[in-house]
C-alpha cells in the first residue's frame, strides 16, 4: 500500500500528466502551419505539400503550407523555431541543407538540435555524377585517373556555394585524393545548360535533375551517390560501389517541431506522417521527384540529423569552404 507521502505525489503526478494527455487525444483542434522553408514550386516545396494533404487526411485538420524562404533554409526554420510548441507550427525542413548551413552560416538563426524536434524522416533524394559525353572515362576510378593525370583539365559545376551539390564535389576531391576546382552557378540550370554545352564536364546534381540528359545522352551517368542503387536509375552503379569508399550524400527532408512540443502529440504526428508515407497517392507523388519515402521513429530521425551535421561540418572544416 502506498503511504501518505506516496500517494500525494502519485496523484500530484497524475493532475499534471492527464491534462496533456487529454490535450494530446483531443489534438488537433484547429488548422495546423507546416512552414516550408523555401519558395513554391521547388522540390522542398512540392514535399511538403504532398505531405500535408495526406496527413490532413488522417488527422482531420488541414495542414496549410506557408513557405517563408530566405538565407537557404534558415528564415523559415528560424521561424519553426521560435513557434508556440503546441503542434500547431510544424517545419518540413531539407535536413541535409539545415546540417551544412549549422557549420556554414555563422548566424543561421536557429540550433537544429535543441530549437527544433524530428518527428519523422520524410524521404530522401539521391544524387547522381554525371559527365559530358566528351569525357573519355565511364567508372568512377577511370574519372578518378583521368583527374589525376590532367588535374588542369577538369573542374565541376555546382549550383551554388554550400549546397549539397557543391559539397558532393568536395566530399569527391576528399575521398578521391583529386583536386577538382568547383564552377558555382546561382542554381541547377544554368549549370546544367554550360554542362550538356560541354562548358564544364563534371556535375553532381539530384537524379530528377540530370535523368532525362542522361536518357537522351547528353550527359553520361558515372555514379549514383547512396549506398544502393537508386530505383529511378538502377542500371547506375554507386559510388561506394565501384570503390569509392565513404563517398554517400543524399538529400534528406524530414518533419519537425518547435522544441518542448508534448510527446504525445509528437508521437500522433509520427504516426500520421508514415502513414501517409505508405500513401499510394504520396509515393506516386514523390517519385515524379525523384523522393523515396522513408518511414521512420523519432530516434532514427535524431540519428540521421546527428550523421549529417557531422558529416558535413568535418567536411566544412576540413576543406576550408567559406559561405559567400
Amino acid at each position: 500500500m502506498l503511504d501518505r507521502r506516496h500517494l500525494i505525489g502519485a496523484l500530484a503526478g497524475l493532475s499534471i500528466a492527464l491534462p496533456v494527455t487529454a490535450f494530446a487525444q483531443a489534438y488537433p483542434q484547429k488548422p495546423i502551419t507546416l512552414i516550408v522553408p523555401y519558395a513554391p514550386g521547388g522540390a522542398t516545396d512540392i514535399i511538403g505539400r504532398v505531405v500535408a494533404e495526406e496527413m490532413s487526411n488522417g488527422l482531420g485538420q488541414r495542414l496549410v503550407v506557408e513557405n517563408r524562404a530566405g538565407a537557404g533554409g534558415s528564415v523559415g526554420a528560424t521561424a519553426a523555431a521560435r513557434a508556440q510548441p503546441d503542434g500547431y507550427t510544424l517545419l518540413l525542413g531539407a535536413l541535409t541543407s539545415h546540417s551544412i548551413n549549422a557549420s556554414l552560416q555563422a548566424k543561421s538563426g536557429f540550433d537544429l538540435k535543441k530549437d527544433l524536434v524530428p518527428i519523422g524522416l520524410a524521404g530522401n533524394v539521391g544524387l547522381a555524377l554525371v559527365v559530358h559525353p566528351s569525357v573519355p572515362a565511364k567508372t568512377v576510378p577511370e574519372l578518378i585517373a583521368l583527374i589525376k593525370a590532367k588535374p588542369d583539365a577538369y573542374s565541376y559545376a555546382s549550383s551554388g556555394q554550400g549546397s549539397p551539390q557543391h559539397l558532393s564535389g568536395e566530399l569527391f576531391n576528399l575521398k578521391a585524393g583529386t583536386k577538382m576546382p568547383v564552377v558555382p552557378y546561382r542554381g541547377s540550370g544554368p549549370a546544367m545548360t554550360d554542362m550538356v554545352a560541354g562548358q564544364v564536364k563534371i556535375m553532381f546534381d539530384t537524379i530528377p535533375a540530370v535523368l532525362q540528359h542522361v536518357k537522351g545522352g547528353s550527359l553520361r551517368a558515372i555514379a549514383t551517390t547512396g549506398t544502393e542503387a537508386s530505383p529511378f536509375m538502377p542500371e547506375t552503379p554507386t559510388a561506394i560501389s565501384q570503390g569509392l569508399a565513404g563517398f554517400e550524400v543524399s538529400s534528406w527532408f524530414g518533419l519537425l517541431a518547435p522544441a518542448g512540443t508534448p510527446q504525445p502529440i509528437l508521437d500522433k504526428l509520427n504516426a500520421e506522417l508514415n502513414k501517409a508515407l505508405q500513401s499510394p497517392k504520396l509515393k506516386e507523388a514523390f517519385a515524379l521527384q525523384g523522393v523515396v519515402p522513408k518511414p521512420s521513429t523519432p530516434a532514427e530521425a535524431s540519428a540521421r540529423i546527428d550523421s549529417e551535421i557531422t558529416k558535413w561540418g568535418d567536411l566544412i572544416k576540413t576543406s576550408g569552404i567559406k559561405a559567400e
